[in-house]
């Protein structure tokens, strides 16, 4: 049996990571808000892993991770960090934590994290997590596809997913495509082997190549032991690369090696190794405008550019938000325990008008928000964030429709964007100034529509 300590001073999450651990088959979790309690349950109780923030008021995780090791070194200990501190996470790799997750965790994620820290150890067990239960969690039905541009990427992913080709997805941040990318994994042939996410943003680049490939003892200081890359890790099955556009150019040039030939040498070593690992890239920036800029390879983006999938922002899929409210809601409620949360229909309405910027995890974030808030199950607009009721303030009754008869969203947009182009000669840039959009989000478009 197993045991891991969960340490945050956010008490609710503790909780929620207790429990999701729980019904893993040879596990046992509890957890504590602070490091110092987390040190005095270690002397009461061996734990086979303690995963902790960083960030925590008086002793820090990485403060924590050193007296851990100090203690019981056999102890393995993941940190947990937001997306503006991946870069202390991975320095804590090198004073000896196991591995870190990006918050908001993601229960499966941790799962197979667990999963792979004992993988050894646990030989012969049963899988905590088996393959039947992550391909029913990322089979195509779990993904919600109302709209005609959801299900348009859902009928490419399905074609891929039987391949072995790589795949490139783009879009906003928050638009799933980790969640596209695990289910791309999860119905292909690799489904029964590694499905492995390495985070390339704000990792510099010594730390990255060494989280991508691994290094042998002494290959920089702190490094006590050698540790396999994730490439390594994920040989035989998926390697998922999240926001591949912020890698360094020089991590650049040794991935494309790997994708060109499937060889690597890990850091400090001379070492050739082989892997059998399909690439799934993911990005929310403009790549085209990168290489103009010479910050990413023009090589590498056409080994990368294979099949690319392009995931429309929520914006622009309003008959999804409903079925997603109450898919969120319902994973929420069965993750705690507790009764459903229902919407009134003046908070329903609220989340209907507001244009969500940050998507899927806008939406996601709101909701969890007005869970919070309310003190029994039902959901009003004064529960949700305050600044979704300042900025979408309830439609006056007097306003006219702007429905035009005959013409669809979809039509509407395709016809301005053709117009736009049109009239600038087919200057991206004066279309964009034109129709007062990015140019990157014109070039979604225009890969949207086949323009």
């Amino acid at each position: 049996m197993h045991s891991v300590l969960f340490v945050d001073d956010e008490e609710r999450l503790g909780r929620i990571l207790t429990k999701a651990v729980e019904t893993m088959s040879g596990w046992t979790a509890e957890s504590v808000t602070s490091a110092e309690d987390a040190l005095k349950r270690l002397e009461e109780f061996p734990f086979d892993v303690i995963v902790s923030d960083i960030r925590m008021p008086e002793m820090n995780g990485i403060e924590l991770l050193d007296r851990v090791k100090k203690i019981r070194p056999q102890t393995e200990v993941v940190m947990m960090t937001a997306y503006g501190t991946v870069e202390n996470a991975v320095s804590a790799m090198k004073l000896g934590a196991a591995d870190f997750l990006v918050k908001p965790v993601k229960t499966h994620d941790l799962k197979r994290l667990l999963n792979r820290l004992f993988a050894l150890a646990s030989e012969g067990e049963p899988a905590a997590v088996t393959m039947e239960e992550e391909q029913s969690e990322f089979s195509f039905d779990s993904v919600i596809a109302k709209s005609a541009s959801m299900r348009r990427v859902l009928e490419m992913a399905r074609k891929v997913a039987a391949k072995n080709a790589t795949v490139l997805l783009r879009g906003e941040s928050g638009t799933g495509k980790d969640l596209l990318a695990q289910v791309i994994h999860y119905n292909s042939p690799r489904a029964s082997h590694p499905f492995v996410k390495a985070v390339c943003a704000a990792i510099p680049e010594g730390l990255l190549e060494s989280d991508l490939f691994g290094h042998i003892k002494g290959a920089f200081t702190g490094a006590t032991e050698a540790k396999p890359g994730r490439f390594q890790l994920a040989d035989t099955g998926t390697i998922f690369l999240d926001e591949i556009g912020d890698m360094t150019l020089n991590t650049q040039v040794k991935l494309l090696r790997v994708l060109q030939d499937r060889q690597f040498e890990p850091v400090g070593s001379t070492k050739t190794i082989g892997v059998d690992v399909r690439v799934i890239a993911a990005t929310n920036r403009d790549l085209e405008e990168a290489i103009e800029e010479s910050q990413f390879r023009e090589d590498l983006y056409y080994r990368l550019n294979v099949v690319t999938l392009v995931l429309p922002p929520l914006r622009e899929r309003p008959e999804d938000i409903p079925p997603l409210i109450d898919r969120l809601l319902s994973d929420s409620a069965r993750r705690e325990g507790r009764d459903l949360c229902r919407l009134t229909e003046g908070a329903r309405s609220l989340l209907l008008r507001h244009p969500w910027p940050g998507n899927v995890r806008e939406l996601q974030n709101a909701l969890e928000h007005a869970e919070i808030m309310t003190g029994n199950d039902e959901i009003t607009e004064n529960e949700l964030p305050l600044y979704l009721q300042a900025r979408n303030p309830a439609p006056s009754p007097e306003a006219p429709s702007a429905l035009l008869d005959g013409m669809t969203l979809e039509q509407m947009e395709r016809r301005l964007i053709q117009k736009a182009l049109e009239d600038s000669g087919g200057n991206a840039t004066k279309a964009a100034d034109m129709l007062g959009i990015t140019r990157r989000t014109l070039g979604y478009r225009r890969e949207k529509y086949q323009l």
